[in-house]
């Protein structure tokens, strides 16, 4: 058999998934997002001691911090110009506008008003006293990937955000009555959350569709949000790890 007519290399190689496909198996990573994470079914029971959700929005908070720096490095990758100006309005979403009041707040402060609403202190949130060492490497193992990958490739891991509208709007009507001595306006980042995601989900499903042209490549997007879901669960292990239901008083945030 005459090799030049049948390289095996192409023989052998898959061809890509339909677009519909290809999206229907990143969606079918939800089965691993932290909703389903047991510390979070125990938040959305309302089985968890003031402490231990204090001890979460306090985590939680570094994450938030840490999420504008991991765009800035998705921006200082990017050579496409229209992908940055589409991009930057996450870092803006986070970081806040002009005076940081009612829609210009940005989801940091809107943040710190939630950590207000639970009785942290603002100087306890920014202070990070209260993070614990296995949040702080999970969220630096995130901005050192946006920092190294190829701006594609970070991109993608953004797009745990498919999934983050159900675990908002499960906040939003659950907290009130299971929580009742959270000030409500401390819910408001949640509320903000939900088509900020779906108008950023839309983003980034669009640069994985144009990106991910094979099936090597289609396949290294999932690994990509597979990572990403990854960290948000070990951040879960690290928080539930530190908060335990017998925490002696004076370890409690």
């Amino acid at each position: 058999m005459n090799a030049e007519l049948f390289p095996v290399e192409e023989t052998l190689k898959p061809a890509p998934w339909t677009a519909q496909q290809f999206e229907a198996k990143l969606r079918a990573k939800e089965s691993g997002y932290h909703i389903h994470h047991p510390f979070n079914l125990r938040l959305n029971r309302g089985e968890l001691q003031p402490f231990q959700v204090r001890g979460w929005v306090a985590n939680r908070f570094y994450y938030q911090v840490c999420i504008p720096i991991k765009d800035a490095a998705i921006l200082s990758n990017c050579p496409d110009r229209e992908t940055r100006r589409h991009w930057v309005e996450r870092v803006l979403d986070h970081d806040g506008r002009g005076d940081h009041e009612g829609a210009n707040a940005g989801g940091i402060e809107a943040w710190v008003r939630l950590g207000e609403a639970v009785g942290l202190t603002r100087d306890a949130l920014w202070s990070q006293q209260h993070v614990v060492p296995g949040v702080r490497f999970a969220v630096q193992s995130y901005v050192n990937f946006a920092r190294q990958a190829l701006w594609q490739e970070a991109a993608i891991s953004s797009l745990t955000e498919m999934f983050a509208p159900k675990i908002h709007a499960d906040r939003l009507s659950l907290w009130p009555t299971l929580y009742p001595w959270v000030e409500p306006e401390g819910l408001t980042y949640f509320r903000s959350r939900i088509p900020l995601a779906t108008r950023d989900v839309e983003h980034g499903l669009a640069i994985a569709h144009q990106w991910c042209r094979t099936r090597e490549r289609q396949q290294r997007a999932l690994e990509i949000l597979q990572f990403k879901l990854d960290v948000l669960w070990t951040m879960l292990d690290a928080i539930e790890r530190a908060y335990p239901d017998d925490l002696p008083n004076e370890a409690r945030p």
